[in-house]
């Protein structure tokens, strides 16, 4: 009997210990959509959360295309970590996701170099606060979208 109580106060201590909770997903990247949306190796599509890039369809806005290929270039064909926040996915059916490559955040990357707007989408904005810190210092660095 006393092993029964102990085993659940164990666990949760582990858990505790271990940062418990969803285990990240990992999948590889097949096709890149646009700036801000991919398809992973189970044909889902995944939206990054917190940021929103320039549009290439139907019309091509000013730094889609460049948004489109720094982030083809970062993560098609490689495994990724994807990371969900509080929303499983958004109204269309794309998962919403945190996107990490090579130790690299890739929503964040986005918007470092300009190529994304920090936007935050309640409930998910658990990283709002550090996107918007990034989106500050493209904008003060004339970086992409930025620019003068």
């Amino acid at each position: 009997m006393g092993q029964k109580i102990w085993l659940p106060v164990v666990i949760s201590l582990l858990c505790l210990l271990t940062a418990c909770g969803p285990a990240p997903e990992i999948a590889t990247v097949t096709r890149v959509i646009d700036g801000d949306t991919i398809v992973i190796d189970t044909g889902q599509e995944v939206r990054y959360i917190g940021i929103d890039t320039p549009e290439i369809y139907p019309t091509r806005e000013p730094y889609g295309d460049q948004a489109w290929k720094v982030n083809r270039h970062l993560v098609e064909g490689k495994e990724v970590r994807l990371e969900r926040d509080v929303s499983d996915t958004d109204q269309y059916g794309r998962l919403l996701r945190y996107v990490y490559v090579e130790g690299i955040f890739v929503n964040g990357e986005l918007v470092i170099l300009g190529l994304a707007e920090a936007k935050a989408y309640p409930p998910d904005t658990k990283n709002q606060e550090h996107l918007e810190w990034l989106e500050t210092v493209a904008r003060e660095s004339h970086r992409g979208m930025w620019q003068k």
